[in-house]
């Protein structure tokens, strides 16, 4: 199955700088509806109004983090299938585990570069 370029795809981080670069970067993958949240919380609510065919959120953010938003997506039924990728610059052994039994899909350690980024998401949707 092709993926679908046009989905949309929400990026979800505290520091602005992080959100430009992802973006720039699933632009240069390809990807041309790209959205934005600040944290957990106003990507949840984006979520609720949107179907995004992808998440790539920071884990370290406040008041709610990435992980807790990966748990809220997997709590809520319509939510639960959304592919969810968690981006850290720690790569604790524990964080991974914890992430894996929340459901992430996938994870990515900072920094990273477009072609990680594009072999993380070919992980979870598929090759494009």
């Amino acid at each position: 199955m092709a993926v679908n370029l046009s989905m949309p795809v929400l990026v979800v981080d505290d520091y602005k700088t992080m959100i430009r670069i992802i973006r720039n970067l699933l632009k240069q993958l390809g990807f041309s509806d790209v959205d934005e949240a600040a944290d957990g919380t106003e990507a949840f609510a984006k979520m609720k109004e949107r179907g995004y065919g992808l998440v790539i959120s920071d884990w370290n953010m406040e008041p709610m983090t990435g992980y807790q938003l990966l748990k809220e997506v997997r709590a809520d039924e319509n939510l639960k299938p959304t592919p969810f990728i968690l981006i850290t610059a720690e790569s604790k052994t524990e964080n991974v585990i914890a992430a894996k039994k929340a459901g992430v899909n996938n994870y990515i350690v900072k920094p990273f570069n477009a072609a990680t980024l594009k072999s993380k998401i070919e992980a979870v949707i598929g090759e494009f």
